[in-house]
């Protein structure tokens, strides 16, 4: 248990780093209101995991390796890459009444969230 925990803890920082400096990056060279950086982060975030989701099917990952690369890198990079990962696997299994409940729910509960967390702090300050 603590070898995994200290794979994810290592992967995560290495994640989170990278978000940092793609975002910083992406800002610099491509000014703009659209949240482009946090748009590019979630759609490379997301197409490793797919690699690395890939590559595990074909056993050149196992165990060990996807814990750092993904749950570690990539949620640290970003979690929406595990969102999507999780909405594929459900539509691959027939679930997609699942994968749209899981979607939209995420998307609405998790703007609410935000919006309610926002004014609870803003008020409480």
């Amino acid at each position: 248990m603590i070898r995994d925990l200290l794979l994810v803890g290592a992967g995560s920082a290495i994640g989170g780093m990278g978000r940092l400096l793609m975002g910083r990056a992406v800002s610099a060279f491509f000014p703009t209101p659209f949240p482009l950086a946090t748009f590019m982060v979630n759609v490379a975030g997301s197409l490793l995991i797919g690699l690395l989701f890939g590559w595990q099917s074909r056993g050149i990952l196992t165990g060990s390796a996807m814990l750092f690369l993904s749950t570690g890198i990539c949620g640290g990079f970003t979690t929406f890459s595990t969102f999507s990962n999780e909405n594929v696997q459900l539509i691959r299994q027939g679930q997609i009444g699942l994968a749209l409940l899981y979607i939209l729910g995420s998307v609405l509960l998790g703007m609410a969230a935000v919006f309610l967390g926002y004014q609870i702090g803003k008020e409480n300050m």
